[in-house]
């Protein structure tokens, strides 16, 4: 009998096939690495189809990760390349071509925290709403300008930020967690959060309160600030209401009641401060080398 993982691999092997057929021509990729890329895929597409029970859940989370950044490094031109500024170009996410993500672990892994049930929910149904939402309202979008028909365009541009927003706040979630997580940050992160908040605790205190006192449902979410050159804490309303722009989130919680409400009902703090638990500050801290090299001029 195949796990609910393997029959969620199954279901995203399938998306990222549609989706490979649709790009595949458009891409500036050297054709050995096309190649290369199709016979790692279909290898593990066709194990998963045979429920391979050699592959345990962690191993098909792996070679699923490694598959998912590779496409993307295909579609984002972010591969070695003779050709100069390859990486600046890149051919991007085709209209309408968004994909889920793998969860990175099993659906379980994040047990007693977020139960088991919860993240199949949260990951195969909403994150692919939110995924199927943008696609839509992108098509929708392309559609009206080749119409030069606008008529609809503040209510698909209204979509474009609400599901675009819920896609690329739950991309972060899932890798900000980990089954090995918690405890605390190390190295320059560690140090900018004492330099932007005073200590680590203050800052978890006030990031969970943030959380804790979204109104209806949001994200409490920790940015870098390029024009302030430093931490801070914001929320959002929904996925993309009353929060900043030109910041770059680190760290997101999703406070949204189907993250959380099967398991902790209405105790919207008990489940906040379980999930300090499962945080991958390794991810974070990758995330936050990453962002810090962008500064504008302060002002």
């Amino acid at each position: 009998m195949e796990s609910a993982y393997r029959t969620s691999i199954l279901n995203w092997c399938a998306e990222i096939e549609q989706t490979w057929k649709s790009v595949r021509d458009q891409l500036d990729v050297d054709e050995t690495k096309r190649a290369k890329w199709e016979k790692d895929f279909y290898a593990f597409k066709q194990e998963v189809e045979e429920n391979n029970r050699f592959l345990q859940d962690v191993e098909l989370q792996r070679s699923a990760s490694h598959i998912y950044q590779s496409l993307s490094s295909f579609m984002t031109g972010n591969n070695e390349s003779s050709e100069p500024h390859q990486e600046e170009v890149g051919s991007g996410v085709p209209i309408g071509g968004h994909t889920l993500p793998p969860l990175p672990y099993p659906y379980d892994a994040l047990e007693p925290v977020i139960s088991e049930e919860i993240m199949r929910l949260h990951h195969d149904v909403h994150h692919q709403g939110y995924v199927d939402g943008l696609n839509k309202a992108e098509k929708k979008m392309q559609e009206a300008r080749t119409k030069g028909d606008f008529d609809l365009i503040k209510h698909w541009e209204r979509e474009a930020a609400f599901n675009g927003s819920g896609h690329y706040l739950h991309t972060i979630f899932w890798d900000i967690m980990s089954p090995d997580g918690g405890g605390k940050p190390s190295g320059s992160l560690l140090a900018e959060i004492k330099r932007s908040f005073g200590s680590f605790d203050a800052f978890k205190k006030h990031f969970s309160e943030a959380a804790k006192k979204v109104e209806a449902v949001g994200w409490a979410i920790l940015v870098w600030a390029p024009r302030a050159h430093r931490l801070e804490i914001l929320t959002a309303e929904k996925h993309q209401n009353l929060t900043q722009w030109d910041t770059i989130p680190l760290l997101v919680l999703d406070v949204w009641e189907h993250a959380y409400y099967l398991q902790y009902k209405t105790k919207r703090g008990d489940y906040v401060d379980n999930w300090w638990k499962v945080v991958n500050w390794p991810a974070v801290e990758k995330r936050f080398e990453e962002a810090k090299k962008l500064k504008w001029e302060p002002f």
